[in-house]
């Protein structure tokens, strides 16, 4: 090769070197640039986002002097309520409504007319739907306690609207009427309740709270429509985490119920709800008391041995794992519960004279404790 080929070698390679430098510049340039406008558009976008949020947290009109009626059904959920707001002009987002609710923690909304203006924002809106401040006062109104057994539910509507206790409790246990209200309500009335050790299909799947009816004397069917709307409400915001525990909603229910038989006004119940998970994962009977006395169908003060020999698949002293089915309703309180335990080593407790709960890791423990405490239980 010449000197001269050599050299016109050289300078190709350095003129495509220089073109190389040149494009990686321009490269270089376009992702600075591009990374520049994607920075300023996340700024921008949240930025608008957050302003946007706080806005929807305002009133729409802070000096409007209009009110409208807003009616809340029984049963709504959170996102329910949000959508009728937005409709309604009283708020900007029903999707900022929904998230400021979960977010605070909010909850116990009540049903009714309510009289609202755009002028309100939502924390005064969240107020309102707790404390009930409705527009025209309920017709009738018929408050379900927890704890209750469905019997005892059953007496309490049938005194409430003049009717015979014995045809509303055949009503509630009434398989056409179960099969209905299975169809209506798929996601918590399943299968499981038909089974043929479960001793009432609707027991603990009528939520205790007070119910407002905007008619005198509503029907059965009515009364009990509201209080599946509110279990299925209430259900719908532990869905997640019954999930990650493998809990069906019967079995949430049963457990919750068994939790709130078993509280005292002093108990801890997530203390009591881990005493039964962790007998349950040993194989241990769960030994809880009022599933002895839900099997005879009874109330009783205390508890003797001769009890405990009922046969019946709700007897947890004979049978091991969870009963067929809930044994009352119960509350949020016990159902959080029975959704978060405590991390406990205890197997055993009992309750004192006083109210209070006694938790203890074995057998022995606990009869020290049933011989310091507890005199002629049994």
């Amino acid at each position: 090769m010449t000197t001269k080929e050599k050299g016109s070698k050289k300078d190709i390679i350095r003129q495509k070197m220089l073109e190389q430098h040149h494009e990686a510049k321009i490269v270089r340039k376009f992702v600075l640039a591009i990374s520049i406008f994607l920075l300023l558009s996340i700024i921008l976008i949240g930025g608008g986002g957050y302003l946007y949020i706080q806005s929807a947290l305002k009133p729409i009109d802070a000096d409007s002097k209009v009110t409208k009626t807003v009616d809340i059904p029984m049963g709504s959920s959170v996102t329910g309520i949000g959508e009728r707001l937005e409709a309604s002009g009283i708020i900007k987002n029903a999707k900022v409504f929904k998230y400021y609710v979960k977010l605070k923690n909010e909850g116990g909304f009540m049903a009714g007319k309510y009289q609202m203006s755009p002028s309100m924002d939502i924390a005064e809106i969240v107020n309102r739907l707790k404390t009930g401040k409705v527009l025209a006062e309920a017709d009738f109104k018929i408050t379900i306690p927890e704890g209750r057994q469905l019997k005892e539910i059953a007496g309490i509507m049938a005194k409430a609207t003049n009717q015979n206790e014995a045809d509303v409790f055949n009503k509630l246990n009434n398989q056409e009427y179960i099969k209905s209200l299975m169809t209506k309500y798929p996601d918590i009335l399943t299968e499981e309740i038909l089974h043929s050790t479960v001793k009432y299909p609707l027991e603990g799947y009528l939520y205790p709270a007070t119910y407002p009816f905007y008619k005198p004397n509503p029907t059965v069917e009515e009364m009990v429509t509201a209080m599946l709307d509110k279990t299925r409400t209430v259900l719908s915001d532990y869905t997640e985490k019954s999930e990650e525990r493998k809990l069906s909603v019967h079995q949430l229910l049963t457990m919750a119920s068994l939790v709130e038989e078993e509280a005292t006004g002093k108990a801890d119940r997530k203390t009591i709800a881990s005493v039964f998970y962790n007998r349950l994962k040993k194989g241990m009977p769960l030994q809880t008391d009022p599933t002895v006395l839900y099997a005879q169908g009874k109330h009783k003060e205390k508890v003797y041995y001769k009890d405990l020999e009922v046969n019946s698949p709700y007897n947890t002293y004979l049978n091991t794992g969870l009963p067929p089915g809930p044994i009352a309703n119960s509350g949020r309180v016990s159902i959080e519960a029975a959704l978060e335990p405590n991390q406990t080593d205890y197997y055993y407790f009992l309750a004192t004279d006083s109210g209070e709960v006694v938790f203890t890791k074995t057998l022995a423990e606990h009869n020290q404790k049933k011989a310091q405490y507890i005199t002629n239980k049994k």
